[in-house]
Formats: C-alpha cells, structure tokens, sequence
C-alpha cells in the first residue's frame, strides 16, 4: 500500500510544501514545535485542507484540488493519535477500545486487544484514573482496533515522563512492525524517531529535499545536530 503526499498550504507567512511518498512501515516528520508537522498530519487525515495539491493512497484519490476531490476524514480510514491521546473521559478503558469498532463490537476482540496491550487489570478504569504510558497503550489499541488503513501519530510520547519514554518507544517500534502497514511518525526529539526509523530527509523552509538512510545523515559532518531540531526546518524520517 503506497501513499502519496504532494500538498502546499499558506499560514500565514509560513509555507507548507510537503512532498513524499511511504509503503509499509514508518514514515516520520521530526521538527521543532510550529514547523507544520502537525498540520502536515491533520491535511493528510481530512482534518485540515491544503490549498492546493494532492493525496493519493493506493490509486485511490483522497484529495486532490484540480479535480474538486477531498474525501471527509471518516472516509479516508487513516488512525490518528493525538499528542494527548484524545481519549473518552467519560468511557472506561474497553469502551475506549470499542469506540472506534462500529456498532456490534466483537468483545472477544476486545479482550484481545485488551491483553496485547497489556490492560488486563485497568480495562474498567476511566482515563483519569490511568498512568501515561497506560494511556498511551490505550489510545494505540483504540487506533488500532478500528482496522485503519493508515497510521498518524502525532507527537505520540510527548505527554510521557523521560523514564518511560524509551520502554514505550520499543514497544510501538515492535506494534508497528507487526501492523506492517504504512504510519506517519511525528516527533520533535531525534532520539525518538531514530529509535523506530532508517530513512531520513530533510525539509528546509518548509519544502522536502532528499530522502537519504539514517545512518549516512548521522555522520555527515555538516549535519551534526542536537537532540532538538531548530524551528526553521523539518526532518522526515521513513522505514
């Protein structure tokens, strides 16, 4: 499954003109906060709409504006985790699960999901009452449970303390690799997305250059660069 980015939009003074293309595995925008990595995500999900351009997943058009095609988000079948995971406060655990499910749920899969995500023990327990990185495992086995063609994650490990980060980060490097399906990975911290990626290409001033392997971007000597990435530019990341 290949999906296909080549979109503009104008904020303001700022320029998004993102271009790419990701099959199977992670695809991931990495740049400090305010660049457009979020906007990118929310064009891409139907949540935002570019000015011009076009997004295309398999042959199957889901914007385009030349030809007046711009599919509604529940039409596009992507999975978006949001930085704050999103969750229904006022639903428990396996209702967050089934939420997304359609109307006749197949609680046997929630039990599933239940125990992939190990929420065995908290699947009656609100959101409030959960931990981060027990959030966190929620809000991806919601995402996921809705059998997306897509996935979009947005800052996933940003509400997470430091000390969880990296337990977390391993665990959704092995959920996605087992989903075997193309994601968006957005992050601020290199550190997060070098663990889980193996591509890299860099947007400068708001448009994409070229997409070189991790490894050969991390020992450039022009590009030495600290944990987080400068305002000005935009790193992508695919694997």
């Amino acid at each position: 499954m290949k999906l296909q980015v080549q979109i503009k939009k104008k904020l303001g003074t700022f320029h998004l003109d993102a271009a790419f293309e990701t099959e199977e595995g992670v695809f991931a925008i990495l740049g400090a906060s305010g660049c457009g990595k979020s906007m990118t995500l929310k064009c891409i999900a139907g949540i935002e709409t570019p000015d011009e351009g076009k997004i295309v997943l398999d042959g199957k058009i889901l914007f385009d504006s030349q030809k007046h095609i711009n599919l509604p988000p529940q039409k596009r079948k992507f999975g978006y985790m949001f930085q704050d995971y999103a969750l229904f406060p006022n639903m428990m655990v396996q209702q967050n699960i089934m939420a997304g499910m359609g109307k006749k749920p197949d609680k046997a899969v929630v039990v599933e999901y239940i125990n992939r995500f190990q929420l065995s023990g908290v699947e009656n327990l609100y959101p409030s009452q959960l931990f981060g990185g027990q959030k966190q495992r929620v809000a991806m086995a919601r995402m996921l449970a809705a059998k997306p063609d897509v996935i979009l994650l947005d800052e996933p490990f940003s509400a997470l303390d430091s000390y969880l980060r990296w337990e977390v980060e391993q665990q959704m490097r092995e959920i996605l690799e087992k989903e075997r399906k193309p994601a968006i990975f957005v992050s601020h911290s290199r550190d997060e997305v070098f663990s889980v990626c193996n591509r890299v290409c860099c947007m400068s001033n708001g448009k994409t250059e070229e997409t070189q392997p991790v490894k050969e971007f991390l020992h450039r000597p022009e590009q030495k660069q600290p944990q987080y990435f400068p305002a000005a530019k935009i790193y992508l990341i695919c694997g």
